[in-house]
């Protein structure tokens, strides 16, 4: 499995970012703009074990070859609110399905519940997109990251009504865009 550019996808996202994010809620008929700053850090192989362990994932070898983070950041919204977060999330390759690489996404604490959560995750080379889609108890969050260069992201975020199982995804209660800029720090 040629990982290479999945492997550049996440050297590039190592650093520290600043994102202006437009977030639609659709049930309320509400737009709502936000600011976040991020600090992204490679994961330790000590942490990266950490993150399995806390999600009881079994069978993932070569730790030190897995991609994984360390992600801090603060957010405030246009009405004050602020959220401040720090999590540790891991990316373990499954299959090779061309042209996607496919796999499992763990966090130490999910976005949306506190706690560890295992997710889906696709890589598309062709266009360094990442998808991510989180089976939450309410929602189903799908998140796109798609690396434009080495210093500018685009985001996007849908968040559907958890369905039935076995039923599709279909009522979208949340959409959010995002431009995520690389800064320096001095």
């Amino acid at each position: 499995m040629d990982t290479s550019k999945f492997k550049y996808f996440f050297d590039c996202c190592v650093g520290n970012w600043e994102t202006e994010r437009t977030y639609h809620y659709l049930s309320d008929r509400e737009v709502e703009r936000s600011r976040t700053t991020f600090n992204v850090k490679p994961l330790t192989t000590e942490a990266k074990s950490k993150v399995l362990e806390d999600n009881q994932y079994l069978g993932a070898s070569e730790l030190s070859i897995l991609p994984g983070f360390n992600l801090g950041f603060y957010t405030i919204s246009e009405k004050g609110e602020e959220v401040s977060q720090n999590l540790n999330l891991l990316f373990v390759p499954k299959q090779e399905n061309l042209p996607y690489l496919e796999g499992d996404y763990l966090r130490d604490r999910a976005y949306e519940e506190a706690r560890p959560i295992v997710s889906h995750f696709r890589f598309d080379p062709r266009n360094r997109e990442l998808l991510m889609t989180t089976n939450y108890t309410r929602v189903v969050s799908v998140d796109s990251i798609t690396l434009i260069n080495p210093n500018l992201r685009i985001r996007k975020i849908l968040n559907y009504l958890r369905p039935s199982d076995g039923k599709p995804l279909e009522q979208v209660v949340l959409v959010g865009f995002g431009v995520e800029q690389k800064v320096s720090v001095s």
